[in-house]
């Protein structure tokens, strides 16, 4: 029985019915170091301006991997850059559980 349901979470992790998040990170921190995205991407990461990105619901990986890349000037954008170039990676992996966490 033990095997039968290891087997049926482990397809449905597969097929992308269930989610499990490895984000590391605080929620609670990354929420008080979003006030500076809230100017562009809105409260919380949920823009009403077509030009910036929605960040609500994003994969806090996929925030981290986009913030590194602006950092490293691999993606330019001049304000992302500079706002990219202090963070820290606990500040970046703060700010990816936040923005995941806003659904």
């Amino acid at each position: 029985m033990r095997k039968l349901f290891s087997g049926i979470i482990t397809l449905l992790l597969i097929l992308g019915f269930v989610q499990v998040s490895f984000a590391k990170g605080s929620i609670e921190a990354g929420k008080a170091k979003s006030i500076h995205c809230q100017v562009c991407h809105g409260k919380g990461g949920k823009s009403f301006d077509p030009q910036y990105p929605v960040l609500a619901g994003q994969h806090a990986q996929y925030i981290v991997k986009q913030l590194k890349a602006f950092q490293a000037k691999e993606r330019t954008n001049p304000i992302m850059n500079e706002i990219a170039a202090p963070l820290t990676v606990q500040d970046m992996e703060d700010l990816g559980r936040f923005f995941q966490s806003n659904q």
